[in-house]
């Protein structure tokens, strides 16, 4: 019997992750999560069913506030019962907050909240984004005896899975 594959929604508010250099100006733009993925073939190797929602208006991180972690915990909730995890793509300078305020907010969770963000936007050549992003979609879909084996928030970033609410940011670079 085929295993069904974990299905994931990638929750997408913006941040470096999802930046690419704009021709004219030089300065970075925030890109449609489809072409995000385009910059990642790598996902489609995945046993994983890959769903999107995007904010409206993609935050710039450092302009988060309470307000944009009830839209999350609502999105996360409305969708509670169609995926077997979430993954929130999030701009680092305030993740540690929201993935913090979001492991008090969503209480009982029988199933991952994984943020990630990156460093550097996808489109770099040496971007921390990929790694990121596919070794967060993994961790949310893991299962063990069919259910999923996290059921609580974290982080991955740079090779680390952390706790979400025990996280802070030290470095910018």
């Amino acid at each position: 019997m085929m295993r069904k594959p974990s299905s994931i929604l990638v929750i997408y508010t913006g941040g470096t992750i999802g930046m690419v250099k704009d021709v004219e100006s030089g300065s970075l733009v925030p890109v449609n999560v489809e072409r995000l993925l385009a910059n990642i073939p790598e996902i489609n190797r995945l046993d994983i069913e890959i769903h999107i929602h995007t904010f409206t208006h993609t935050i710039d991180s450092s302009n988060i506030h309470p307000a944009h972690w009830v839209q999350l915990v609502e999105v996360i909730e409305e969708n509670y019962p169609q995926y077997d995890g979430f993954v929130v793509l999030h701009g680092s300078d305030t993740m540690a907050y929201s993935a913090s305020a979001l492991s008090f907010m969503l209480e009982n969770l029988s199933k991952p909240v994984i943020f990630t963000g990156s460093q550097l936007p996808i489109g770099v050549l040496r971007t921390d984004a990929r790694e990121n992003f596919i070794t967060a979609l993994e961790i949310a879909a893991m299962k063990e005896n069919g259910a999923p084996k996290l059921n609580e928030v974290c982080i991955y970033f740079e090779y680390h899975l952390l706790k979400g609410n025990r996280t802070t940011k030290f470095s910018s670079s």
